[in-house]
């Protein structure tokens, strides 16, 4: 698999700002007993391939994570912290891979396995079911 790389200048990757935002309507997700549920009606930003959203800071959500919809037209969550600089994640389209947003720039398969870059460790990845048009993300 070829190693992608996202486009970020220096700033963005030293203050560690991600491309991937927090969804339009944050009323699209809910949190619920290790239950995360993201209603796609309302979450426009995963109609499209490479579309994604980072989930943080609401209904009690034990940590960050990133929503996105790949290539193949398939839904991943992962937890949104890279193992090296606890820094956020973003998809990288084409390249089947997420990266670090950080100077390190390390990567990570769909699975969660590093690609490259200087993470310690693996990303935490999440199932994502999807029913009557809600995504089921269990924590």
């Amino acid at each position: 698999m070829e190693n992608g790389t996202l486009r970020r200048n220096i700033f963005q990757r030293i203050l560690g700002i991600c491309a991937t935002k927090e969804p339009t309507d944050d009323g699209c997700w809910t949190y619920e007993n290790g239950i995360v549920t993201v209603d796609l009606s309302r979450a426009p930003e995963l109609f499209i391939q490479n579309g994604a959203i980072r989930l943080e800071k609401k209904d009690n959500l034990p940590e960050r994570l990133l929503v996105f919809k790949s290539d193949d037209g398939q839904y991943h969550a992962l937890r949104n912290q890279c193992a090296h600089a606890k820094r956020r994640l973003d998809p990288v389209p084409g390249a089947q891979q997420v990266q670090c947003c950080s100077v390190g720039k390390s990567s990570f398969d769909y699975e969660g396995k590093v690609i490259s870059g200087t993470a310690g460790g693996d990303a935490r990845t999440y199932p994502v079911v999807l029913e009557n048009n809600k995504l089921v993300i269990t924590l």
